[in-house]
């Protein structure tokens, strides 16, 4: 081996170890945590592993359609695929009782078809070092199916270097897009939404596309700046995508008011017309009792005595003439 080969093998080995990873996601560390690894794309996923990556690349466990999926030992009991039989390009990964050992760097490695390998890298911190976003700068409010963009700007004219859009979740933070401004290139994370973003050298504000909102859109978004003196500025805004129901059910609401309302005023009216008719039916039944009352009192009254009643004597009764519906005492004449 020549003095160049040995110097370019002795500077491998030094650099290596240091080589930048770059990470699609950061999630928390938890008992029972969850590394989403989900394939957007309609390719055919022939065969899934997940390594652990340390100075080299852990297998941890391997799933296959067709034979379905491992556990190395080392990771037995301790992980399993969470919706591999709900679909095939889902390839989340599940821990039960992790721990601190379990902090580091994973690979989600997929093998597809037409497009060949596929690989999202997550990064899983302690506890203290997740970063919350904090309180949101703006708001904004969309219906579904929108095409939703998401704008902010350095509040100083700043000679940017970097410029990155992130998803903050409770449990996990996830990189949409990282770009390099001094260069013009972004990198695109494996994020399951399509994304659409600005990235060149003379851009002085960023800002991403989300097409076709839906409900799952609706979170806190965070854009960062790092520019050349050092110095780095974050935004929040927080998107809420209304989930289509509030609307839909307003209508129906108004028309069961309204059909509610219609009810209402005809029982009402019926019960009035009922009660109308029973008042004309309990006058003209008072009115027939009064006058078959006053024919009866007539006759009477005509007829009150014999016709050929006694003349009245000393000491003798005289009845006095007084009608039927007056009840009177007798007098003595």
């Amino acid at each position: 081996m020549d003095r160049l080969t040995l110097l370019l093998a002795i500077l491998y080995v030094y650099t290596a170890p240091c080589e930048e990873i770059f990470w699609d996601t950061t999630v928390k560390l938890a008992k029972n945590m969850t590394l989403a690894c989900v394939y957007p794309l309609a390719d055919t996923v022939t065969q899934t592993e997940w390594f652990k990556i340390k100075t080299e690349r852990e297998s941890m466990a391997i799933f296959n359609p067709a034979y379905h999926g491992i556990v190395r030992e080392a990771y037995v009991d301790r992980v399993y695929f969470s919706n591999h039989t709900m679909t095939s390009h889902d390839m989340t990964l599940s821990f039960h009782n992790a721990s601190e050992v379990d902090v580091g760097f994973y690979s989600c490695f997929l093998h597809t078809f037409p497009h060949g390998t596929w690989q999202k890298v997550i990064r899983v911190v302690p506890p203290d070092n997740f970063e919350d976003a904090g309180p949101p700068n703006s708001q904004m409010v969309s219906e579904p199916g929108k095409n939703v963009t998401l704008t902010c700007e350095p509040r100083e004219n700043l000679l940017l270097e970097e410029v990155s859009w992130e998803k903050i979740q409770p449990q996990q933070t996830d990189l949409l897009i990282s770009c390099n401004v001094s260069q013009g290139r972004s990198y695109t994370s494996k994020y399951p939404r399509q994304i659409l973003s600005n990235c060149n050298k003379d851009m002085k504000k960023a800002f991403v596309t989300i097409p076709n909102v839906i409900g799952s859109d609706s979170g806190l978004y965070r854009c960062g700046f790092k520019a050349s003196p050092g110095e780095k500025e974050t935004f929040v805004i927080r998107l809420t995508v209304t989930d289509g129901e509030t609307k839909n059910t307003y209508i129906p609401f108004v028309a069961g008011g309204a059909v509610l309302l219609l009810l209402l005023v005809l029982i009402t009216t019926i019960t009035v017309i009922t009660y109308k008719r029973r008042k004309r039916q309990q006058k003209r039944g008072l009115f027939k009792d009064f006058w078959i009352t006053q024919n009866r009192a007539t006759n009477n009254y005509r007829n009150p005595f014999p016709p050929n009643p006694p003349s009245g004597g000393a000491g003798e009764d005289i009845y006095v003439n007084h009608p039927v519906f007056c009840l009177g005492p007798r007098a003595r004449v």
